[in-house]
């Protein structure tokens, strides 16, 4: 068995357990009767997403495109080394980019969950980006990351977001009749980039 000290929860101390399959089962049930209680994906997915941790197919690669410098992950990328085969199309692609992968928190609780693709406008409802993870946080609160143009990618900056919006087309406002229901924007606030582990 393996334990190293990467687990992807934000927390500054946090494991994954690497076990052969024949013992899998073993070490779960022993686990359980120690007194560990289990989660599903959903809690790694929480914290993970509370603490502005990126996710593949979320905040990498995925619907949205993003790539290592989009994500904001830049820092372990190392251009300079003669032996980086990718820099040419990495430097290129960074020079293109336009916006900021950013933490947000809905101002109120009780708010309908933000999906991959929900588009982000700002205060003067113009589209500057989109959701990529949502989840609730440790005080209620829906949380999550969004990929926005830069000029919103600033800490207290407010941001409308379409929650489920995503899912269905809206109809266009000059045929709106009287009854009809248009969506609206729930609020956000743009975090700070990584949330201090406890």
């Amino acid at each position: 068995m393996l334990i190293a000290r990467t687990g992807y929860t934000g927390e500054s101390v946090a494991y994954e357990v690497f076990v052969h399959p024949d013992q899998a089962v073993t070490l779960w049930q022993k686990l359980v009767q120690a007194g560990a209680v289990p989660v599903g994906l959903g809690a790694r997915d929480s914290l993970r997403t509370e603490a502005g941790l990126p996710l593949y197919g979320h905040e990498l690669a995925g619907p949205l495109n993003l790539g290592v410098s989009e994500a904001g992950l830049q820092v372990f990328v190392k251009p300079a080394k003669n032996w980086f085969i990718g820099r040419s199309a990495y430097l290129a692609r960074q020079a293109k980019q336009t916006g900021k992968l950013i933490r947000f928190r809905f101002n109120n609780k009780g708010v309908r969950m933000a999906h991959l693709g929900d588009p982000v406008v700002n205060e003067q409802g113009r589209v500057v980006g989109h959701v990529s993870s949502c989840a609730i946080d440790s005080d209620g609160f829906l949380s999550g990351m969004a990929y926005v143009e830069e000029t919103t990618a600033k800490k207290g900056t407010l941001l409308g977001i379409f929650s489920g919006a995503s899912d269905k087309a809206e109809k266009a406002l000059a045929t709106l009749k009287t009854g009809n229901r248009v969506r609206l924007a729930d609020w956000a606030t743009v975090q700070g980039k990584w949330k201090k582990a406890s």
